[in-house]
């Protein structure tokens, strides 16, 4: 995998038109919701915790240890995730539902391909060697919808490509069980559980990071 440091390039723009989905876009608990900060003042928050020293790349880190080529950024938000995999060299392609916060991510990185989309009837005509789930996407989805986004999702994984998600454990919302059950209905193989994106062990905390692969 190319490990240097580069800046989006007029290829990549040209990507863009030829990836969006045609398909109608519905909504999600995200879009129903009126108390979230989104888009630049989303990322604002983002930028503080940098300043402040923190390190923000945290998924980045974890997905680029499985040294994947190609990345689905699914529930990409303003884009931190996928510019930095861009960043790290890795091909990369951020889908939302939320305009407000593809609008942060394309005035930021206006050559990476960015998705208007939803997840779970997604079709973007190509396979990644591995796709990320980050930001709490899995309990954000339209209720009821949780299975067709991981179905859609797994579908644009290459054999042997790998599928991560981090999200809270809600009462109301996918448990760990109705997760891994249904992953493994889609013949997912189980590949870890932690409870950080830094990889520390899952022992039933509230927040959890799982990686299947698809076989």
């Amino acid at each position: 995998m190319p490990s240097k440091e580069r800046q989006p390039s007029r290829k990549s723009a040209n990507q863009i038109g030829k990836t969006n989905n045609p398909k109608p876009l519905t909504s999600s608990r995200w879009s129903g919701r009126r108390d979230l900060v989104r888009g630049d003042r989303y990322d604002a928050r983002w930028e503080q915790l940098a300043e402040s020293g923190q390190n923000i790349h945290g998924e980045a880190d974890f997905v680029e240890a499985y040294n994947p080529l190609s990345v689905l950024d699914a529930g990409c938000g303003t884009g931190r995730v996928a510019m930095e995999l861009y960043r790290r060299g890795i091909d990369v392609v951020g889908v939302d539902l939320d305009e407000r916060m593809l609008g942060t991510a394309r005035r930021k990185a206006p050559n990476l391909s960015w998705v208007s989309g939803d997840l779970a009837t997604l079709e973007l005509g190509r396979t990644f060697d591995a796709a990320v789930l980050a930001g709490n996407v899995m309990i954000f989805v339209l209720p009821g919808s949780e299975r067709a986004v991981l179905n859609s999702v797994a579908n644009h994984l290459t054999t042997n490509g790998v599928l991560v998600a981090g999200f809270e454990i809600k009462p109301d919302t996918i448990s760990l069980e109705e997760y891994d059950l249904a992953m493994s209905e889609m013949g997912m193989e189980p590949a870890g559980r932690w409870s950080t994106w830094q990889r520390d062990p899952y022992q039933g905390q509230r927040y959890a990071v799982t990686a299947h692969r698809r076989v």
